[in-house]
C-alpha cells in the first residue's frame, strides 16, 4: 500500500472488523463462504483506502460526540452511531496519527452545531464566520477546543510561550 505501511495488526483488525459484519456472518451460516469471502476482501480493500485518505488528506479528522463518531474524509464521510472505542476504522485512524476531536463532554451542543465545516479541500477561507463558511481543521480545532473538546494528535504547530 502506497504511503502507509501496512502492518499486520492493522490488516487483521479490518479482516476481523469485515467478518463479524451480520450479513457475511449469515452468508457463511447458509454455506455461502465464497460470496462471504469475497465481501470481506471488497470491505478490507475499501477500509484501506480510507485509512490511506485518513493519513494523506491535509483536513481528515475524526470527531466523537454524543451522536457517535465521524471519520471526515474531505468529500467523502464515514460514520456510526457508536462511540470511537466501538468503531475500528476511525480508532485505527487515529491510533495512526489523524487528529481526533473528542465532544463526548462538550454541554453546549448548539454552539457546537453553528461552527463553520472544515474545508474539504485543505485550503483556507479567510473569512470564517457565518453560515455556510468553511474553515482550516487548525482553525476548526481552535474554535472546538474552545467549546471543551479534547484533541488528540493535534496537527496545529507548537506554540511556544
Amino acid at each position: 500500500m502506497k504511503g502507509i505501511p501496512m502492518q499486520t495488526g492493522v490488516l487483521r483488525v479490518l479482516r476481523a472488523t469485515a467478518a463479524s459484519w451480520w450479513r457475511l456472518r449469515e452468508l457463511r451460516r447458509t454455506g455461502e463462504t465464497e460470496l462471504a469471502r469475497r465481501l470481506e476482501r471488497k470491505a478490507v480493500l475499501r477500509d484501506l483506502g480510507y485509512l490511506r485518505q485518513a493519513a494523506t488528506l491535509p483536513n481528515a479528522h475524526v470527531i466523537c460526540g454524543e451522536g457517535g463518531t465521524f471519520l471526515h474524509l474531505g468529500w467523502t464521510t464515514v460514520s456510526t452511531f457508536a462511540p470511537i472505542e466501538r468503531f475500528p476504522l476511525a480508532a485505527l485512524a487515529v491510533a495512526r496519527g489523524t487528529p481526533f476531536i473528542d465532544i463526548r463532554h462538550d454541554t453546549d451542543v448548539i454552539a457546537f452545531a453553528n461552527l463553520p465545516r472544515v474545508k474539504r479541500d485543505g485550503s483556507v477561507d479567510p473569512g470564517h464566520s457565518g453560515a455556510g463558511k468553511s474553515v482550516s481543521l487548525s482553525t476548526y480545532i481552535d474554535m472546538v477546543e474552545k467549546l471543551g473538546a479534547r484533541i488528540l494528535n493535534d496537527p496545529r504547530p507548537r506554540r511556544s510561550i
